[in-house]
């Protein structure tokens, strides 16, 4: 990518050069930006409950907060599609092909356009239903549908800001994505106050003001790329975009949607619950659930920032300035919760000859079946080196001068488990923040994660419990 090379003083002043210099500072000045809209993002989602509650009351509070849980499935499954193509686009930047990358761009929006019509014509179809399974009150019904279903609608704006904001930082640019988010969360409080106070257009004020402030925010990252990023705009020669470049993209973008939804998918469990308490506790529930939402923000920020680094130098063929980020320590063991494929994928290359493989003997099968850790799903099987060692209820695993104790939790797989050390306990997907995880894949159980939610549920009044994904 000579061209790039040459024009990247012009043409990327905001970048972040994740490949050349200090790792840590490097890493820190691109992770900061993330971390500031990721803020702002739930900070403007805060703002929105605070109007809604403050206009409409608690009904109207608890009628978005009935939905909530697919509001975030939609917006996960949309920001796992944005991770997983800004991966690839990533790997092209590092190995400075410009030609690959503006491929990867082409390819990138068909996809993001195809996910969002499908996720838009499965919601129009079926979230009434959805919302009715979730027993929902009646009261509160025809406003959550009314608030769901703008957003629903609305899902190619959000894919696409998803999309322009992962290309963006695909190449070391997370301070225009700031921006422009800065920008579109004055905007949504502006246009809730207008919509829900001013005019008078209920719940559905809301939606509306939240769609076309990410609109606006997307024209805006278009503008900016067309007047000073060129290389990520694609000319006729790179509308083929092949068709092993294709399925890199599919795979990597639906597999990382799907894990979120994954996550999602426990929470959407839990709505089901909190629905039945009536309209007061879901108004409750989604105004803490707001606020408590600003604790994973940081992680979430470095998680991103170190993908888009690992990428890069992964293009570039930089595998030791990867280790360096890693100040050069090997791993001592690998404490798997279970065996499905979005939890081994990267054993395989985190593992040296010194590193202890850990999992459950009832899903050690998994490791190296895609039908069982359901990576087959993804249309690209996952496997992972054979375990070094299997563990059963109470065992104790001793790495690097920590002892864990396994407490077995079936339900998200046979062998689920949890790993306890001091007080603190590491769940796995048996629980999640908001929820718990899912129980129709393989090996699942929903009778099994009963009991173990049972028996977890209640050490969490003396243990700091560390969830599945962070969430």
């Amino acid at each position: 990518m000579t061209q790039t090379q040459s024009r990247k003083k012009n043409l990327f002043q905001m970048n972040v050069d994740l490949m050349h210099g200090p790792i840590f500072r490097s890493l820190v000045l691109f992770m900061l930006p993330i971390l500031i809209s990721n803020l702002f993002q739930q900070l403007y989602n805060t703002v929105d409950t605070m109007i809604v509650g403050n206009v409409l009351g608690d009904t109207a509070l608890a009628a978005i907060g009935s939905c909530g849980a697919i509001y975030e499935l939609l917006v996960g499954f949309g920001l796992g599609i944005g991770n997983g193509l800004a991966i690839v686009a990533a790997r092209a930047y590092g190995a400075q092909d410009e030609d690959l990358l503006k491929r990867t761009v082409t390819g990138s929006l068909v996809i993001g356009l195809a996910a969002s019509l499908t996720i838009t014509t499965a919601g129009f179809f079926g979230l009434r239903p959805l919302l009715e399974l979730l027993d929902t009150p009646a009261e509160i019904l025809e406003d959550a549908y009314r608030y769901i279903i703008i957003i629903d609608l609305g899902v190619i704006v959000m894919f696409a800001y998803n999309l322009c904001a992962g290309l963006l930082r695909a190449i070391g640019n997370s301070v225009m994505p700031l921006v422009f988010l800065l920008l579109s969360s004055a905007l949504n409080v502006v246009l809730d106050l207008w919509f829900i106070a001013g005019m008078g257009m209920g719940v559905a004020g809301a939606a509306v003001a939240t769609v076309i402030a990410q609109g606006v925010s997307v024209v805006l990252c278009i503008l900016y790329v067309m007047a000073r990023v060129r290389v990520l705009i694609p000319g006729r020669k790179h509308l083929d975009v092949g068709r092993k470049l294709y399925w890199d993209l599919f795979s990597q973008s639906i597999s990382m949607g799907l894990m979120s939804s994954i996550v999602s998918a426990g929470s959407v469990i839990l709505q089901y619950g909190i629905n039945g308490l009536g309209t007061l506790t879901i108004a409750g529930h989604t105004a803490a659930r707001k606020l408590f939402a600003f604790t994973d923000m940081p992680l979430i920020a470095m998680a991103n920032a170190a993908s888009t680094f690992v990428s890069q130098n992964y293009g570039a063929g930089e595998p030791e300035r990867i280790r360096k980020a890693a100040d050069g320590r090997t791993i001592a063991a690998i404490l798997l919760t279970h065996g499905h494929f979005d939890h081994i994928g990267a054993v395989r290359a985190l593992m040296t000859p010194e590193t202890e493989l850990v999992v459950h003997a009832q899903d050690a099968p998994m490791l190296s079946n895609p039908q069982e850790n359901a990576s087959f799903l993804m249309g690209a099987p996952v496997t992972a080196p054979e375990a070094t060692r299997l563990v059963h209820e109470g065992d104790k695993v001793t790495a690097a001068g920590l002892t864990f104790t396994v407490l077995h939790t079936p339900g998200h797989t046979a062998g689920s488990v949890c790993y306890q050390i001091g007080d603190k306990l590491f769940t796995g997907d048996t629980l999640f923040r908001f929820g718990c995880g899912r129980t129709d894949l393989p090996t699942g159980s929903s009778e099994q994660m009963q009991a173990s939610l049972a028996r977890v549920v209640p050490m969490a009044r003396n243990l700091e419990i560390y969830p599945g994904h962070g969430d």
